[in-house]
C-alpha cells in the first residue's frame, strides 16, 4: 500500500491492527529504556512496535492486537485498555448448529452421541471444527454407510481426509472411489506433499506461507492451482497486499493433523531428515526422568523405537510456551493406534508390535500429570492425549481413590481437577480430604460447572492464604454461570494483581456478585485503579464494597470518585450503596476527591465508612460542603470515628441540616431524627 496516497485531515485518527501476536517472531522488550518519539528515526520493527504500544510513538493512535490466549501476557497489562475474549460456541449454540445442519428425525440421537465423545464435543466450541464434524457425519450417516461415529479427534480427521480426497478423485476422474486403500494409494504423493508442508510450517510456527514454501515441499507452480482449487476444503489461497498470493490450510487443526501424519510416516519409513528434531533429547525435567533404552543418548533414526519418538514429542509439546504443538501431539499419539493405522492403509505401512510402546507412553504421560508441575492448559492437553489413545484408566483409578476417603495430596487434587474438567462427573467438594492448597487447586473446576446442587449465594474465604494465585483459580468459576452474590476475601494475602483479576469478573455478564470484601489485604492504590475498571462496567452489579485496611491513599479515592459519579457507570443504576474505607491513610486530600462524587447527583451512596483515615477539620469542611450542595444526596450513615476533626471540625459537622445523616465521630454516634 502506498501510504503517501492516504489523505487524512486534522481530526483523523490512525488505527493499527496487528493480527496474531502468538505467531509473531518479534521480540518485544518492554523493559528497555530506549524510548523513541521521533517518527523520522530509523529503528527495528520490534522497537517501533514496542514504543507504539507503550504510547511513545503516535500517542493519539489506536491499536488493536489479536492473539491466542497463551501469548496475551507478552504485553504488560498496564499498556492494555480493554480485553475482549472471543469464546466461540457455548453448549446451546453447538446443539443449535447441529440441529440446523441435520434436518432428519434422528438429530437428538446424533447430538447425544456427539456429547459422549467428550474430546470431540469440547472442540466444538470452534465453529470450523463443528463444520468438519458435520462434513464427516453427513457422509458416515448416509443410508449406504454402516460406520460408527468417530470416537476421537484423530479418527474424525482421518475420515475428513478420506472424504476430501475422494471429492478430489470425483472431480478429477468423475467417479467416487469406494475402496479406501486404492484411494489412499492413488493420491499418496499429493497427501504426503501437503503433510510435509504442514510440518515444515508448524515447526516455524507459521500458518501462512508463500509459493517458495510450497516448492520446498515439492509442490511446483504448475500444481498449485490443483492443490488450492481442487482441494479447497483442506488448502486455500488468499490474495494479500495487492499483488502477493499466500496460502494456508482451511484451519490450523488441519495443518496440525497433516504435520503429525508426516512425522509418523517418516518414522515408519525411517526418513532421517524429518525426524531430526526428535533425535535430539529434550532438556526438560520430564526427559531427565523418562526411562531410557540402552544407549538411547546415541540413538539414530534407524534405531529409534516408537515410544522414544512419542515421549520426546510429549516433552517438546510441554516446552512450547504458546501450546502450538498441543493438537499435533494428540494427533501423533492417535495415529499411533493400530485402528487408526488401518484406516490409513494404502498410505502407511503398519507398525508391528506397538502395544508395549503405547503402554510406556501412557505411563509416562500419567507420571507427568501426577507431578502437577505444568500449567493447567498443558495438563488438560495431556488428558486429551490419553483420551486420544483410548486410555481411561487414569479417570477410573482416581475416582476409586477419591471414593476410598484417603487424604489427597495437592498434586492429586490438580489431577482430579483436570479429570473433572474433562468429564461429566459431579463435583462435590465434601468428597475430597485434602489440605488448603489441595482445595485451592480444585477451584479451577468451578469454571466449567453448569449447575450446583445447592445454589451457593455466599462464600467466605477470609483469613486463608489464598494469595493472587488462589483468586486466579477462583475467578475462572466466577466468570461462568455462577449464583454467588457475596464473596469475602478479607486477610487472604492479596495484592493489586488480584484486583485486576476480580475486575474482569465484575465485567463478566454472568457474574451475580453484589457484595465484595477485600479488607486487610495490601492492595495499594494500583489495586483500586484496576478494580475501578470493573466497577465502571455495565455488567457490574456490586452494591457493597469493603476496602478497610488496604494501604490506600488519596490516589485510591480519586479512582473511586471517578466510579461514583461517572455518567457511564452502571453503578448509577445498580446503586453502590455501601463503601468501607476504614483504616486507610486517605487524609483530607482523599476526602476531597470522594466529596467531589458525593456532591454529584448520580451518586447513590448510602453508607460511607472513613474511620481512622487521618481526617482533620479541613476534611470535615469538604464533607459538609458536598452534602449541603447536593440536596438529593442518598447518604444516610457516615463513620468518621478515630479521626482528628478537633472541636472546630465537630462544630462544622453539626451545621449539617437536621434529618440528613447519621454520623459517628470518635466514639460518639450522632443520630439525627427523620434520617433519609
Amino acid at each position: 500500500m502506498d501510504l503517501n496516497a492516504v489523505k487524512m485531515d486534522k481530526n483523523s485518527k490512525i488505527l493499527f491492527i496487528f493480527d496474531g501476536l502468538d505467531e509473531s517472531k518479534l521480540e518485544l522488550n518492554f523493559r528497555s529504556e530506549q524510548r523513541q518519539h521521533d517518527l523520522r528515526q530509523t529503528s527495528s520493527v520490534s522497537q517501533l512496535l514496542t514504543n507504539l504500544i507503550q504510547g511513545h510513538l503516535l500517542q493519539s493512535s489506536l491499536i488493536w492486537i489479536t492473539s491466542r490466549p497463551a501469548a496475551v501476557n507478552l504485553i504488560p497489562s498496564r499498556y492494555v485498555d480493554k480485553w475482549t475474549e472471543i469464546r466461540g460456541f457455548n453448549d446451546t449454540q453447538k446443539d443449535e448448529y447441529f440441529s440446523r445442519r441435520f434436518s432428519n428425525s434422528h438429530i437428538n440421537k446424533i447430538i447425544s452421541q456427539i456429547k459422549t465423545r467428550r474430546s470431540l464435543y469440547i472442540m466444538c466450541h470452534i465453529p470450523v471444527f463443528c463444520w468438519i464434524l458435520v462434513c464427516v457425519l453427513q457422509d458416515m450417516l448416509s443410508p449406504d454407510s454402516n460406520m460408527d461415529i468417530p470416537k476421537t479427534m484423530t479418527e474424525l480427521f482421518i475420515h475428513f481426509l478420506l472424504i476430501q480426497t475422494n471429492r478430489k478423485n470425483q472431480r478429477c476422474s468423475g467417479q467416487s472411489e469406494t475402496d479406501r486403500i486404492k484411494l489412499m494409494q492413488r493420491h499418496k504423493e499429493h497427501i504426503l506433499r501437503l503433510s510435509e508442508l504442514a510440518f515444515r510450517q508448524l515447526e516455524k510456527e507459521s500458518i501462512v506461507f508463500s509459493k517458495k514454501d510450497l516448492r520446498e515441499s515439492g509442490i511446483e507452480d504448475s500444481e498449485i492451482k490443483e492443490y488450492s482449487e481442487v482441494c479447497t476444503e483442506i488448502f486455500k489461497k488468499d490474495r494479500m497486499f495487492y499483488k502477493r498470493t499466500f496460502y494456508c490450510f482451511v484451519h490450523l487443526s488441519v495443518q496440525e493433523f497433516l504435520a503429525a501424519l508426516h512425522v509418523f510416516y517418516s518414522f515408519v519409513n525411517k526418513n532421517h531428515k524429518a525426524l531430526e528434531s526428535f533425535t535430539v533429547p529434550s532438556t526438560s525435567s520430564q526427559e531427565e526422568e523418562r526411562p531410557k533404552e540402552p544407549h538411547e543418548d546415541d540413538v539414530c533414526q534407524d534405531e529409534m523405537s516408537l515410544h522414544v519418538l512419542l515421549t520426546r514429542a510429549v516433552d517438546k509439546s510441554l516446552e512450547s510456551k504458546n501450546g502450538h504443538l498441543d493438537l499435533f501431539l494428540r494427533f501423533l499419539l492417535g495415529i499411533s493406534l493400530e485402528s487408526n493405522q488401518e484406516l490409513l492403509e494404502g498410505l502407511l505401512l503398519q507398525v508391528e508390535d506397538i502395544s508395549a510402546s503405547l503402554e510406556t507412553t501412557t505411563e509416562y504421560i500419567k507420571k507427568i500429570l501426577s507431578e502437577g508441575s505444568n500449567s493447567v492448559e498443558r495438563c488438560l492437553n495431556l488428558l486429551l492425549c490419553l483420551l486420544e489413545m483410548k486410555d481411561s484408566s487414569l479417570h477410573e483409578n482416581t475416582k476409586e481413590y477419591v471414593k476410598s476417603g484417603q487424604q489427597l495430596t495437592p498434586a492429586q487434587c490438580s489431577l482430579q481437577a483436570f479429570i473433572l474438567l474433562m468429564s461429566e462427573d459431579d463435583f462435590d467438594l465434601t468428597m475430597y480430604r485434602t489440605s488448603q492448597e489441595g482445595r485451592e487447586r480444585l477451584l479451577i473446576v468451578l469454571r466449567s460447572c453448569r449447575k450446583a446442587r445447592a445454589c451457593l449465594r455466599e462464600l467466605d474465604l477470609s483469613s486463608n492464604p489464598l494469595c493472587d494465585a488462589g483468586v486466579e483459580r477462583l475467578s475462572a468459576g466466577l466468570k461462568h454461570t455462577c449464583t454467588l452474590e457475596t464473596l469475602r476475601l478479607a486477610g487472604c494475602g492479596l495484592s493489586g494483581h488480584s484486583c485486576r483479576t476480580l475486575s474482569s469478573v465484575l465485567q463478566s455478564g454472568s457474574s451475580q456478585l453484589r457484595e465484595l470484601d477485600l479488607s486487610s489485604n495490601p492492595l495499594m492504590d494500583s489495586g483500586v485503579e484496576y478494580l475501578s475498571g470493573g466497577l465502571k462496567h455495565i455488567n457490574c452489579r456490586l452494591d457493597t464494597l469493603r476496602l478497610a485496611d488496604c494501604e490506600l491513599t488519596s490516589s485510591a479515592c480519586k479512582a473511586l470518585a471517578s466510579v461514583l459519579h461517572s455518567d457511564n457507570s452502571h453503578l448509577t443504576k445498580m446503586d453502590l450503596k455501601k463503601l468501607d474505607l476504614t483504616n486507610n491513610d486517605l487524609t483530607d486530600s482523599g476526602v476531597k476527591e470522594l466529596c467531589a462524587a458525593l456532591g454529584h447527583r448520580s451518586c447513590k451512596l448510602e453508607l460511607l465508612r472513613l474511620s481512622g483515615c487521618l481526617i482533620s477539620q479541613r476534611g470535615c469542611e469538604f464533607i459538609v460542603s458536598a452534602l449541603t450542595s447536593n440536596p438529593d444526596s442518598h447518604l444516610t450513615e457516615l463513620d468518621l470515628s478515630y479521626n482528628h476533626p478537633g472541636d472546630a471540625g465537630l462544630q462544622i459537622l453539626s451545621a449539617l441540616p437536621e434529618g440528613r445523616v447519621k454520623m459517628k465521630v470518635k466514639w460518639l454516634l450522632i443520630t439525627v431524627p427523620n434520617a433519609r
